[in-house]
């Protein structure tokens, strides 16, 4: 009797405080993975979505997304070109060290030029441990729809980094038409070879490429939603050929040409591009994953100087000046990211990979992603990222007007660019000149000299390419090719 009375009075409690009991005895749930969303625009401008200034451009999904998560004022791409951004998101690594510091597949080097370009690699090389792969060895499935430019055939495509699906990513930059078919009527101008756009089966006549992306990606969204996935969305817009639906881009025509910011068919790509964002996050929503998956929002370099207008910044694609280089970033990471919280702490394409692997509840690896760092501290509100400097490395020449082969740091508000062709320096004080339009080296030659140690002692570190002196450099030649270039400039404005 003595040895029931306890067992009698232990079924009691049960019995008044079940739920207390069941609550203490069972172990807590683990928490789902969150699923992980990257859209990479082609060509954006910073000042291309209303968040961030744009009156002219209608973004009204990706300005929601910015004010349900963090936006960031002064993100930087890695590079002013496309393939080497790309290639610093998916690695955690600046390009000069990956030597991916050009877009490919560019020409050889100019043989009367004056200086020979850098070397650099031909595609993503395998021994990189990307961040699709990192992710599914987590356990996500992982897709790439959409833009690569990281390299092709036979091993150098999205399915030999770490992507389970590839859909419409090869080594082209860019679609020979945004309507099917679209393979379009082009060659490629270096060797005058009829062009093959051959990665994305066509769909009914008139169909629009970001329309059709965004299907597949809704589609594979629909197909996984039961287990974590990660989705590169990286858009061909709102890359070159400017092309757009006719009847979004009457509406743009009808706004006084004085209130444009840009070629209204841009416009009108730029506002299909905030469409595929609204679907997909409706698609979320629908499906209940929304509050479970973090986006990211941002672009590859800044905006094309014939599509749209970068101002305030300094000139676009292709340039060393802020017009080159700051993009839009929005990160919605629920629970973590403040909403609306607007930071201005300098960020880069390389800090994607730990701030995603984090998002994925992985732990860090710094041997991978050597010049990424972890968003948390500022997504939070907690604190910064302590780094002291953004470097930018580009020894190569360019047709996009303002670019020069260039080294580049910033530090707090200075910001120095060191030209190799024609030589040169400059220095600036974002923080009172944002578009750059006073260069200070003279001004103040000891921050000059620390800022260009300190970008030569990281071009060291990181085993920056150089360029060499082309002892086949030809004066009469370049001038010729310059005129060339400045007319060409002057008559597609």
């Amino acid at each position: 009797m003595k040895c029931v009375q306890p067992l009698l009075a232990a079924l009691s409690l049960a019995l008044l405080f079940p739920l207390a009991t069941l609550r203490a005895a069972a172990p807590a749930a683990p928490a789902a993975k969150p699923n992980i969303i990257l859209f990479l625009i082609d060509d954006l401008g910073w000042r291309d979505i209303g968040a961030n200034g744009s009156t002219y451009y209608q973004t009204p999904h990706i300005d929601r997304l910015a004010r349900d998560g963090a936006r960031f004022t002064d993100a930087y791409s890695a590079s002013a070109l496309c393939t080497p951004t790309r290639a610093a998101i998916l690695t955690g690594k600046y390009p000069a060290r990956l030597m991916l510091t050009d877009w490919l597949p560019s020409g050889r080097w100019d043989p009367k030029a004056k200086l020979r370009s850098g070397r650099f690699l031909r595609s993503l090389p395998l021994e990189e441990f990307t961040l699709a792969e990192a992710l599914r060895e987590a356990g996500y499935h992982t897709a790439n729809i959409g833009k690569w430019h990281l390299g092709s055939e036979p091993f150098s495509l999205p399915e030999h980094h770490g992507f389970d699906v590839n859909i419409a990513g090869n080594a082209h930059g860019a679609p020979g038409s945004f309507f099917s078919p679209y393979a379009g009527d082009w060659s490629i101008p270096s060797t005058g070879q009829r062009a093959k756009w051959n990665v994305l089966a066509d769909g009914k006549p008139g169909e629009y490429l970001t329309d059709r992306l965004t299907d597949e990606a809704v589609k594979f969204i629909r197909t996984n939603r039961e287990r974590p996935f990660f989705l590169y969305f990286p858009h061909y817009g709102v890359h070159t050929p400017l092309q757009a639906k006719p009847e979004v881009v009457a509406k743009y025509e009808k706004i006084p040409e004085a209130q444009q910011q840009g070629k209204p068919v841009y416009a009108a790509m730029v506002e299909s591009i905030d469409d595929s964002v609204g679907r997909v996050v409706a698609t979320l929503r629908e499906l209940g994953l929304e509050q479970n998956t973090v986006i990211v929002f941002t672009s590859d370099n800044g905006g094309f100087w014939n599509a749209t207008s970068n101002a305030p910044l300094r000139a676009n694609k292709g340039a060393s000046y802020e017009g080159g280089i700051r993009v839009p970033l929005i990160v919605k990471w629920p629970g973590v990211a403040r909403p609306g919280l607007v930071s201005a702490e300098p960020v880069t394409s390389p800090d994607l990979y730990p701030t995603l692997l984090a998002a994925a509840g992985q732990p860090p690896r710094p041997s991978q992603h050597r010049d990424g760092l972890d968003l948390r501290p500022v997504l939070t509100g907690s604190g910064a990222l302590g780094r002291s400097a953004l470097f930018w490395h580009f020894p190569h020449y360019n047709e996009h007007p303002s670019s020069v082969p260039s080294s580049v740091i910033r530090k707090g508000p200075w910001k120095l660019i060191e030209t190799f062709d024609p030589e040169g320096t400059e220095l600036f004080n974002l923080a009172d000149d944002l578009s750059e339009k006073t260069n200070l080296a003279a001004a103040q030659p000891a921050v000059t000299a620390d800022l260009r140690r300190e970008l030569a002692a990281w071009r060291s570190a990181v085993g920056a390419q150089m360029m060499e002196p082309n002892p086949d450099y030809d004066p009469a030649v370049q001038r010729r090719e310059k005129g060339a270039k400045k007319k060409k400039a002057a008559n597609e404005k």
